[in-house]
This record gives C-alpha cells, structure tokens and sequence, in this order.
C-alpha cells in the first residue's frame, strides 16, 4: 500500500542551463496535460489515505492554485498530511500564496540556487535575490511555516567564502529547511554543449559541502541526510519515505514510482505520454539481491545511517557478518562509524561515499 504521491508538472518558461531534468516551455499543452494527469491517477489511484503529497518539476507554480487544487481533490489526504509544492521565487506574489495555503499545500519548496546574481544570469535563472526575499516573506505572511530553499554548490568562479554567505543568508531567513546539490553536468542540459569556464573542481566543491555541514549545524539545522539540513521536527516527510525504501506512487510524464515490488517509469514525450497515459513505459519487478543493495544504498544517505537490527529482520540475514570485511575496511579509515545499532558514513565519508558503496553492491 502506498501512501505517498509525487506528481510531476513538466513546464518551465525558460530550461536551466544546469538542468537535464523533463521539462517543455509548453504551457499552451497544460489544460490537456492536467486532463491526462487526471485520468492517470484515476486509473492508478486506490484511495490510499495519504501521508505526503509532493508537486515537483518542471515549476509547478506556473500551475494557477485552482488548477492545484483540483488535483489535490483527487486524493484522499490525512490530517497531518505534508503537501509540497516547488516554485520559482519570481512573479510569486502574497495573493498567490495565500490561495495555495487555501488549496491545503502546507510546505513550499523554493529554487534559490544562488543569491549572487551574477551567478543567477550564467546558469540561466530568471529571478533576483531580492525575489527570494519576497517569496519567503511573502510564504511566512501567507501562513506558511514550513519552507525550504535549495542551493546548488560548486557554480563557475564559486568560491566557499560566498557560498557560504548564500547559506548564511539563507539562515538569516529563518527558513526551516535547506537542500544542498553539487553542480553536476549531465548529458541533455545547455552547459552539456556549452561548458562553463573556472568550474570548481571536485576538491573545491568537498571544501564547500564541508563548510555548509559546519555553517549549518552551528546555526540550529540538523543535517538528517547527505543534501538535506533542517530545524528540528522539519524533516521532509515526502523524501523521507523515498530514502526509507517505501512504495510510492508517480504520476506525470517522466515520472517514477514504486509499488507492489515493481519499480516503473513513465513516458519522457508529451505525444506518448497523451496517448497512453495509464500506460508505464517501463516496468521492473525488483529481485531480492536488489531490494537488500536499495536498502544498504538509501540507508546510508541519511545521517541516522543503517539500522542493523531493522536489516537483519527484513532480509533475515546477518549484515554485520556479511559485510564484515567492507565495515571494518571503512571504520578503520574513519568513513563509517557504528552508533546505537547503527552503522552510518561520518562528513569525509559522504565525500566519497559513490567509492564506499561500490563496494557494498558489488
């Protein structure tokens, strides 16, 4: 049974040059979208009594909140449910916020990446720091007490001394949650062709990571997964149920969920996706070997680490005997460390933490 729902809203007016995510400036294509969303999860939906519900994208605030709100009615939501809408602070407007309040969103989510605006034009972000002022000034006085900000580390020129006065804004803010991403330069973004200059190299971008965990826990934010800081009692929920292995539904064009043992993908192209919408592209029934390499995988992205106690009974094994070779091999060198029945990766252990679980999943 799953109880949580990630829906994708795939416009955006103008494609980050940073960002191979699905996403169209195709907004003439929304109202024939949100017609096969709907039909989507109609045909998908069980009735769950849903714990999070999750708007990403794309730039789901290009969605009007009557237009949110009809898909938020869709589903059978509980009281404390955690409702997440991601937006782009520019053109959002006390007015806005307020009617998203109304329609039952709860948190917001909002793409800072950088308050330099330098930086903002070369990666090909449309708004101004002082947007990112508005929006959140504009979501505490429009009720909200849950926002976050996310922040990408490792922009060209970017040295830790500013990203650091990025965090330290963002502290001034009062905001209850922060995200953290490297730049990562994937195949089908702008600067995949277009390569920016002075890009900080993999040991800058470390000094940066390291500097946002000390910034960060020194001014109240519990860091409770690798990219993820938050006042106490503001963990993202939503990400939560991902990073704990849960089922989950997705639904939208490119979209991924998880249920019944079977993990699927949706279609990545507008016509295909209109065509088929409660048709999945893929498919893929998840083995047992798979289940246990997820479990090790998302286990050590959060900072509470790998519950060997909860390992052990899921897969009825013994994990500390099975990967006694690998965990004494990392405590040794200072990148794991065992804690009240738990095994989890220290900060220099997160920097190379692709090497340590290479090894796990071999």
């Amino acid at each position: 049974m799953a109880q949580n729902v990630y829906i994708h809203i795939p416009f955006c007016r103008q494609k980050c040059r940073y960002c191979s995510f699905v996403s169209f400036p195709e907004l003439r294509q929304k109202e024939l979208y949100l017609n096969k969303l709907e039909e989507e999860i109609k045909y998908f939906y069980k009735q769950e009594l849903l714990k999070t519900l999750y708007f990403g994208g794309g730039t789901p605030s290009l969605l009007e909140p009557d237009e949110i709100s009809r898909l938020i009615r869709l589903f059978n939501i509980a009281p404390d449910a955690e409702i997440t809408v991601e937006l782009n602070p520019e053109n959002i407007t006390y007015e806005y916020l307020q009617k998203l309040k109304s329609a039952g969103v709860n948190r917001l989510s909002i793409g800072c990446q950088t308050f330099d605006e330098k930086k903002l034009v070369q990666i090909g972000r449309k708004h101004l720091d002082q947007d990112v002022l508005n929006a959140v000034n504009n979501a505490f006085a429009a009720g909200f007490d849950n926002v976050s900000l996310d922040f990408i580390y490792g922009l060209p020129e970017q040295t830790v001394s500013e990203f650091e006065q990025d965090l330290l804004k963002a502290v001034s803010l009062d905001v209850q949650h922060i995200s953290l991403y490297g730049l990562k330069i994937e195949d089908g973004c702008y600067f995949a062709s277009h390569m920016p200059e002075n890009l900080p190299d993999s040991d800058l971008q470390a000094d940066m990571y390291l500097k946002a965990v000390e910034v960060l826990k020194l001014n109240g934010y519990e860091h409770y997964e690798v990219s993820n800081f938050a006042k106490s009692g503001y963990y993202s929920r939503h990400n939560l149920n991902y990073w704990d292995n849960n089922s989950y539904y997705g639904f939208g064009i490119s979209a991924h969920g998880y249920i019944d043992n079977k993990r699927y993908s949706n279609h990545e192209k507008f016509d295909e996706y209109f065509e088929s919408p409660c048709r999945h592209a893929t498919e893929h029934v998840v083995t047992d070997e798979e289940k246990l390499e997820e479990e090790i995988f998302l286990g050590f992205r959060k900072m509470s680490g790998v519950s060997i106690d909860n390992i052990n009974k899921k897969f009825d094994m013994d994990f500390e005997k099975q990967y006694s070779r690998i965990l004494e091999k990392y405590i040794a060198s200072g990148h794991i460390v065992k804690q009240n029945g738990r095994f989890k990766l220290t900060d220099q252990g997160i920097l190379v933490s692709t090497i340590i679980l290479a090894d796990f999943l071999e």
